[in-house]
């Protein structure tokens, strides 16, 4: 191999390695990895009894990150020519044409074809099949139905809140009214969340014909409806871990307060319609899970 290529040379093939890197790792949505790992994390630790089983624990995660890298990567390749239409997400990696979408295609499949069978072999056969259950609700149900009905928002709810059942199943192999509590939780956190970024972006979102709610109706009564009714419904189901014997009896306190934060970021954007409103009704659904789960870190028994 010739070493003694000028310097500037191996600086853009540097360059452009690292580029490509990113471009791929920008493709699996990094940040709903976390988000996907901090709660399949929570399940997990909730359903531990006693001192968490670091390996089993690892195998989990590890199975859940592949799987969710894979499905996001299948979500950017289904949607690259809507991505294209809109401004905010024009510049990802395939509408921008930085990555073939040939190469993408095989890059998710491979990643969610390795989840699959590391939960199926490396966890156990509940998770498996939560797996199997994630990836074509998402990728097949929920995906293709945002161009069609208002509808996908709830449908895509569910795969959604399936990383805590990850958890708990790769623990318990089973799933209990305590897991299913965690799911409707995170379940119900999704629609304020979702629909802020709808409400913000809905220009954007109905010059790529994808029927958000605030596209199909502007005037956004119906999109208020559904963030004060899912967060006022969290406010109580939040609040089910202390009454289930899941956490302390101190932590209603905390869920109390954050679920009423949360409620009342959705009840002024409701009054204002102003996209500041909307973009702090985001700001207080990125804070909203974190803090909750950090306070049933804390108050496990």
């Amino acid at each position: 191999m010739n070493t003694n290529l000028p310097t500037t040379v191996r600086a853009a093939g540097g360059t452009n390695a690292a580029a490509v890197l990113a471009d791929y790792y920008e493709l699996v949505k990094p940040s709903i990895v976390w988000l996907i790992l901090m709660s399949t994390a929570m399940g997990s630790y909730l359903a531990a009894d006693g001192a968490l089983p670091a390996a089993q624990t690892l195998h989990a995660l590890f199975a859940t990150a592949l799987l969710a890298a894979g499905t996001g990567a299948l979500n950017q390749w289904w949607e690259r020519d809507v991505d294209a239409r809109m401004r905010r997400t024009a510049t990802r990696p395939l509408p921008a044409g930085r990555v073939p979408s040939r190469s993408a295609l095989v890059y998710a499949s491979g990643l969610t074809v390795a989840g699959l069978a590391y939960l199926f072999v490396g966890v156990n056969v509940l998770s498996f099949w939560l797996g199997v259950c994630t990836v074509v609700s998402y990728n097949l149900v929920y995906t293709p139905l945002k161009t069609r009905t208002w509808w996908s928002t709830t449908l895509g709810a569910f795969p959604g809140a399936v990383p805590p059942l990850m958890g708990w199943a790769a623990l318990r192999g089973s799933l209990g009214i305590e897991a299913w509590v965690l799911f409707g939780v995170l379940f119900l956190w999704q629609f304020p969340h979702f629909y802020a970024i709808a409400w913000m972006y809905r220009e954007d979102y109905a010059r790529a014909g994808i029927r958000m709610l605030p596209v199909v109706e502007p005037s956004g009564r119906s999109t208020y409806r559904q963030i004060i009714a899912s967060s006022t419904l969290l406010v109580p189901l939040s609040m089910a871990p202390a009454w289930l014997g899941m956490a302390a009896s101190w932590y209603v306190v905390p869920a109390f307060l954050l679920g009423c934060a949360y409620l009342a970021a959705g009840v002024r954007l409701a009054k204002s319609g102003t996209a500041g409103d909307a973009r702090d009704l985001l700001r207080a659904s990125v804070l909203y899970l974190p803090l909750l789960y950090l306070f049933l870190l804390v108050a496990k028994p």
